[in-house]
């Protein structure tokens, strides 16, 4: 399959589907008790926002042992979203369950995509 490479981070897939993911999390933290504002609603936002920033810095480094590690930044950033996700479903503020699953899929994109940068590099 040939594909235009991408011109902007935006093109990437993995970028919009993190975004998307972004736009969920802030929703879903919209309906948490007031007095987690600055505990749990800001920690996942922060850690979801980390995600599609991660990948939007490493989108324009040089090389690709750099691009990988600002992927590997996202994939830290995911991994602590993960572990809100589940503290927010056993506190019950919230059915996390289609968030995981938008996780999950970004999740996906985002291995893909971090070692495609290193295959075609090495």
């Amino acid at each position: 399959m040939n594909r235009t490479p991408s011109k902007t981070f935006t093109d990437l897939i993995v970028w919009q589907k993190a975004h998307a993911f972004v736009l969920s999390a802030y929703k879903l933290t919209e309906t948490f008790p007031k007095f987690e504002t600055y505990g749990l609603t800001s920690q996942l936002r922060r850690a979801a926002v980390s995600i599609p920033a991660n990948i939007a810095e490493g989108f324009k480094k040089r090389g690709p042992a750099d691009k990988a590690r600002y992927m590997n930044m996202a994939q830290g950033s995911l991994e602590e979203v993960q572990y809100y996700l589940i503290l927010a479903h056993d506190l019950t503020y919230a059915d996390t369950t289609n968030l995981r699953t938008q996780l999950d899929e970004v999740s996906r994109l985002l291995e893909g995509y971090a070692s495609a940068i290193l295959a075609s590099h090495s």
